[in-house]
Formats: structure tokens, C-alpha cells, sequence
């Protein structure tokens, strides 16, 4: 019997990833990395800076978000996300580009507890990305 399910991570401008041989996915959601295999019961949740592991049998893949939701139901989990970059494909530059945004942000003294604490996990996500 098949130990795995169907994976689609959606942003704005796209459908930016589609599988259907899933095994395993690493999600940071606000209650912490929450692991999901297939027959997961059904979950909502939204997702915290940090980064999105998948193991497949076409390869383990990780990608940065920094913010959306995530959705398993009936062996389909659904990840929607403004911001995602594959860190196989992510350059030194676009980390630093990213890091150099967040501790900006991290600057503006009007933030509340909420986006003060995103804007960490943020740098503190970035910073970890070698």
C-alpha cells in the first residue's frame, strides 16, 4: 500500500509546485514544526517564517516561506504562500537582499508583539540558511 499523498504549493502568481509522491512534509506552522504524513487527520493552519521540507521519491526538496496557510485534507495538502523560494535555488545575494529587508523591518519602532515576533523568526530563519 502507498505511503504517499498529493502536494500543491500555490502563491500568487502561480500553481508553483505540484506532487503526487509525497512521503513526508516539514511545515513551520505557529504551533511549531508540524510533521504530516499521509492519513493525517484534516488540519488547517497558518505557516511562520521558516522553512517547508519535502520528502518524495523524486527527492527531498526545501523551500523558504515567510507566511500563508496550510491545509490537509483527504491525502491533499494544499500550502498557500505570498512569499517562496527554493533554497537549492536561492543565492547568497537573495539571502542577504531578504535578511537586509527583515532587519529593516525589525527597525520600524510601531510594530506590535505579532509582527515584531514574525520579523524575528524571519531573521532568524535567513541567518540559519547557509
Amino acid at each position: 500500500m502507498s505511503e504517499e499523498f498529493k502536494l500543491e504549493i500555490v502563491n500568487p502568481e502561480k500553481s508553483f509546485l505540484a506532487k503526487e509522491d509525497v512521503s513526508e512534509v516539514v511545515v513551520p506552522a505557529f504551533e511549531g514544526e508540524m510533521g504530516i504524513l499521509k492519513d493525517h487527520i484534516s488540519i488547517i493552519s497558518f505557516l511562520k517564517p521558516g522553512i517547508i521540507k519535502i520528502f518524495s521519491k523524486s527527492g527531498n526538496e526545501n523551500y523558504y516561506v515567510e507566511d500563508g496557510i496550510v491545509e490537509f485534507k483527504n491525502n491533499n495538502l494544499s500550502i498557500l504562500t505570498s512569499t517562496i523560494f527554493n533554497l537549492a535555488e536561492m543565492n547568497k545575494s537573495k539571502q542577504q537582499d531578504l535578511l537586509k529587508q527583515a532587519e529593516e523591518e525589525a527597525n520600524i519602532s510601531e510594530n506590535d508583539d505579532q509582527s515584531k515576533y514574525l520579523v524575528d523568526q524571519k531573521i532568524e530563519v535567513l541567518r540559519s540558511i547557509n
